[in-house]
């Protein structure tokens, strides 16, 4: 198993980014998992540089969802995180909300203290908790502090740090194809054969639940690197050098895609789509029908452009 047993909640993952307006999918499956109309979300920005705005981002964004109570949490260092007052908040939520920033920040001010152990607590007693780029590293038992993008696997690529342990034997990455953050994985995984590694796209969760089944949701993908038979050179490659990695085991997973985390293989798709899924779709059509003119008018002027478009729109009235 990858995490403990017992009534844990659910976790969702988020690799940033995610659409705070409009429908807000990855926000609203949270809201749904807290409760929907019912919820009371305690946010956590402790990992974040921006001051009471990025508060006035998130508590506006899930009064939008119908989120009838959002409270703030904000410990900036460990004797505050330390503190009754700061955990006492955390008693009645049904959901915790851990936004971006940096990641050792927010690794050295919660991580072993009574803050961070009130957020374990809370999962083990069933209520969902998320975070969203940093606030989704520290959800791993060993999480990336810093560390450089690109495709290649290199040796001293990045840096760990430890996390709050809510899923066990992973190491989560996020911005995963927009950072291109696919090497440093492998390297991570390389260096660790026995963690799953697991990298999230922007605007897009892995929702994780009680029985260690993965399934995503949003715009983009969930990758994930099963070391398991790996062969590396990385207890011997020197300095920055590129990484000898064979064998990894890669699934790339598009939203509605299910993953056992325990067994470490694909579950089988339902027949039938969701609603959601089925909205979701059709958001990425619209995505691809935007792209695909986007590329048919690389080299075209603005006035030739425009007359093709006119023309098509008159022939399609007709």
């Amino acid at each position: 198993m990858v995490t403990g047993g017992g009534k844990r909640g659910i976790l969702l993952a988020i690799g940033g980014a995610e659409t705070r307006v409009g429908r807000a999918s990855v926000l609203a499956e949270f809201v749904r998992h807290c409760g929907g109309a019912k919820a009371r979300i305690a946010v956590v920005p402790t990992a974040s540089s921006l001051g009471p705005e990025i508060e006035d981002v998130y508590r506006a964004a899930f009064t939008r969802l119908k989120v009838p109570e959002v409270v703030v949490v904000r410990p900036e260092n460990r004797a505050e995180a330390n503190s009754r007052g700061v955990i006492d908040q955390l008693d009645d939520v049904t959901g915790i909300f851990l936004t971006g920033g940096n990641q050792l920040k927010l690794s050295v001010v919660i991580t072993g203290t009574r803050f961070g152990d009130a957020v374990k607590a809370a999962h083990r007693r069933g209520i969902t908790v998320a975070g969203t780029s940093a606030g989704a590293s520290i959800m791993s038992s060993h999480m990336v502090a810093f560390g450089s993008g690109g495709a290649t696997p290199k040796q001293r690529m990045t840096q760990l740090a430890a996390g709050l342990a809510l899923l066990e034997g992973c190491v989560i990455d996020q911005h995963f194809e927009q950072r291109n953050r696919y090497g440093r994985l492998l390297s991570l995984v390389a260096q660790s054969p026995s963690l799953l590694g697991i990298g999230i796209d922007e605007d897009t969760a892995a929702v994780i639940g009680p029985d260690d089944v993965l399934d995503v949701v949003g715009r983009g993908s969930v990758t994930v690197v099963d070391g398991r038979s790996l062969i590396s050179n990385a207890h011997e490659a020197k300095h920055t050098k590129p990484l000898l990695v064979s064998g990894a085991v890669v699934h790339v997973l598009p939203a509605g895609s299910r993953f056992d985390l325990a067994t470490r293989r694909l579950c089988d798709t339902p027949d039938t789509l969701t609603p959601f899924a089925i909205e979701e779709l059709v958001e990425t059509k619209a995505d691809l029908r935007q792209l695909t003119e986007d590329v048919a008018a690389e080299g075209v002027s603005p006035t030739h452009l425009q007359r093709r478009l006119h023309r098509r729109h008159i022939e399609s009235a007709q």
